[in-house]
């Protein structure tokens, strides 16, 4: 019987988030993190319990690596011997872009139940998009369980690990992307004369409620510009200088560059470098 539904190790911005948005599922969770002053208060506040690396490896079904690719393979060998002691009877549930589900039961030793994901900081709102994947051995109560308590988190999308990567680039990077172009909004506003709370606030509804029409009509995006811009009108000239200075092939070499990176991020090191 484990203690603990889910452990985190790690209470960074994303691992944070994640706990933030399973605490309202259940209150079964541990967190740990290098600093454990940042541990027991955000277990406060959540209402939940710190511990530390090797109790949460010790006691909880699903445990979240929430370290980065870099810091994974040395923080997986101090827990090695609790979970091997373990054997299948938990599930690594990892976030680190680029480490493969492979390489994970590489780094922690053993060829343990992985579900690979692939979250977003709109978790914190309950809208995050959370790609994921699984290995061979993880069931379908674990995954279900999974789901079910992520449910605050936002939407889960089950992807093939071949495209984790890829998908990153898009969901996990794009939010980024997104608040580079809500901020030249924004700007653009100002520079015609609105002050910038009110012209910030202006940018940010308008994708959210663009973003919302897209998902929820289901319409291709041409079809929609199409029906912003009406002949010889405003909306078209706008649209005319963004092609002009190809915002779209921006846009795409900002995602290839990102993918480029988490490429590089899933290759072992050199250490005699």
């Amino acid at each position: 019987m484990c203690a603990k539904k889910f452990g985190f190790i790690g209470a960074g911005n994303m691992g944070g988030a994640l706990a933030t948005a399973v605490s309202k599922s259940t209150k079964s969770v541990y967190i740990a993190d290098f600093f454990a002053d940042k541990a027991r208060e955000l277990a406060d506040k959540l209402g939940v319990e710190s511990a530390d690396n090797q109790t949460i490896a010790n006691n909880c079904e699903y445990i979240f690596l929430g370290v980065k690719p870099q810091m994974m393979a040395d923080m997986l060998s101090e827990i090695k011997a609790e979970l091997s002691a373990r054997g299948d009877n938990l599930v690594l549930v990892t976030m680190a872009a680029g480490l493969s589900i492979d390489t994970i039961r590489s780094m922690a030793g053993g060829d343990y139940k992985v579900i690979r994901i692939m979250p977003n900081t709109p978790v914190l709102v309950e809208q995050g998009e959370i790609l994921y994947c699984k290995s061979e051995n993880v069931t379908d109560n674990d995954i279900n369980n999974f789901i079910n308590n992520m449910k605050f988190a936002g939407q889960l999308t089950s992807i093939g690990e071949e495209l984790m990567n890829a998908g990153c680039s898009v969901s996990g990077c794009g939010p980024a992307f997104v608040y580079m172009f809500i901020k030249a909004l924004a700007q653009g506003g100002e520079d015609c004369g609105i002050d910038e709370k009110t012209s910030l606030a202006l940018a940010a509804q308008t994708v959210l409620g663009s973003a919302k029409l897209l998902l929820e009509s289901g319409t291709d995006p041409d079809i929609l510009i199409k029906n912003v811009c009406s002949p010889g009108g405003s909306t078209i000239e706008g649209v005319k200088s963004l092609e002009d200075s190809d915002l779209y092939g921006v846009v795409r070499k900002a995602v290839k560059a990102s993918y480029k990176r988490n490429l590089e991020l899933g290759k072992p090191v050199d250490s005699s470098q």
